[in-house]
């Protein structure tokens, strides 16, 4: 019974979401109070089961907030203006120079984990350049695509917070087995962003390019600037990486204190302060309310022992000897899983059943969540349908959808193929 109310949750929600009948978040908290009232639970029961699931997630959630709001600010001011700039000028109109260029840029930006602001920055900074020189429309946006891809893979991307959520480990366990699959990843979309300004190159030659970024900044952008503080902000942002990679905190509590003296510096004024946080206020509450209504959601599940129902039966129909291998198929189905399934469905839908079965096959339940971020919802997600940054990077770099996806699609695809591989060789993911 358990099991067959379990997997009618999964199915009501990735249903709701799926036809848009009901937003995510109102999916993620009223469908499973609804099935665990149908399944006998009494509603101070089911407000238990919420509590716990909330308290769960919370600093995942902070963690989330925080560092968002960090990399926001140092975007405002101007922290990533300079490599913008050099690279333009070391370019010199070569197409080869601009489109690797465009790979170290997006990454470096994408540092904070958001791919709107990334597509903005990126996209608007580099079009008018790409135009210029003639370069062939679809090559600006699946270059930026695969360089978020695979940085999305931040412990404080949308996609990996969701993964730590439902895994309930933190960053440490989950993201340090697989950095030598990003690091394999990003050569990878470097050589990739080299076959392609080859071409260009071989088609085109080097150009004459005259184009200045500054001069490109709106007037409130330049206002934000704080190029005097370029270096207190690169030693605080490199500081802050290391401490976060070195575990000398918890994750939430190192982006709190560096948030906190980056505002104080950076926006000394309490006028200031209050303008750029409302800047970004909109996109931190719509990102980190889903983790809390997503703690809600497996709340529910663990709490009803749906998830152990679910999991039992699927061992019940997965041979033992085959089990070994689940681990990497979830790591190669998982891009093209993006174009199916939301990061919400995959991440709070399927991976619970996944993990919840490998630790009935005596898998380690961690390398189920490392195998759904080498892909799902991270190389993927710059080309999902289902993703609303999707629409603003190829809205901006005036390209259909559907060419976009034509594109890049083998290229994000092959990154994830190569950083599994490397998963396996490394000993992230069992083979």
């Amino acid at each position: 019974m358990l099991s067959l109310l379990g997997f009618l949750t999964i199915c009501v929600f990735l249903g709701l979401i799926l036809t848009r009948r009901l937003s995510v978040l109102l999916s993620l908290i009223l469908v499973p109070v609804i099935f665990a009232l149908i399944g006998g639970f009494g509603s101070k029961e089911v407000g238990e089961m919420v509590l716990s699931g909330i308290k769960q997630v919370a600093p995942t959630g902070i963690l989330l907030i925080f560092a968002v709001l960090y990399f926001s600010l140092m975007i405002d001011a101007g922290l990533f203006d300079p490599i913008v700039s050099g690279i333009i000028r070391l370019a010199k109109g070569d197409p080869l120079k601009i489109t690797l260029g465009t790979a170290i840029l997006a990454m470096l930006v994408h540092l904070d984990g958001d791919g709107t602001a990334t597509f903005m920055i990126t996209i608007t900074a580099l079009l008018p350049i790409y135009k210029k020189l003639g370069i062939k429309k679809l090559i600006l946006p699946c270059i930026v695509a695969l360089s978020v891809g695979v940085m999305h893979l931040v412990p404080w991307s949308g996609t990996v917070a969701r993964a730590l959520n439902v895994m309930k480990t933190d960053p440490a366990q989950l993201i340090i087995p697989v950095l030598p699959s990003m690091a394999g990843g990003i050569l990878w979309v470097l050589f990739v962003s080299y076959w392609l300004g080859k071409k260009e190159r071989k088609r085109l030659g080097i150009v004459q390019l005259n184009y200045n970024h500054n001069q490109e900044l709106s007037d409130a952008q330049k206002e934000s600037r704080r190029p005097g503080l370029f270096w207190f902000n690169t030693v605080l942002t490199i500081s802050l990486i290391s401490a976060l990679i070195l575990s000398l905190a918890p994750p939430s509590a190192l982006f709190i204190i560096g948030f906190a003296v980056a505002i104080l510096i950076n926006y000394p004024s309490q006028a200031e302060q209050r303008k750029r946080i409302q800047a970004h206020a909109t996109n931190v509450f719509s990102v980190s309310i889903i983790v809390f209504a997503a703690g809600v959601f497996s709340g529910i599940l663990m709490g009803t022992k749906m998830i152990d129902a679910m999991a039992l039966s699927v061992v019940s129909i997965v041979p033992k000897e085959h089990a070994g291998h689940l681990p990497a198929l979830v790591g190669f189905t998982s891009m093209p899983l993006s174009l199916v399934f939301t990061p919400d469905a995959y991440y709070f839908g399927v991976v619970p059943v996944l993990k919840t079965a490998a630790i009935h096959y005596g898998l380690n339940p961690v390398e189920i969540g490392r195998a759904a971020i080498l892909g799902q919802m991270t190389t993927g997600f710059p080309l999902s349908p289902l993703t609303a940054s999707t629409f603003i990077l190829v809205g901006l770099s005036e390209v259909e959808l559907a060419d976009h996806q034509k594109f890049a699609f083998k290229w994000a695809f092959g990154t994830t193929v190569i950083m599994t591989i490397i998963a396996m060789l490394t000993g992230a993911i069992s083979i």
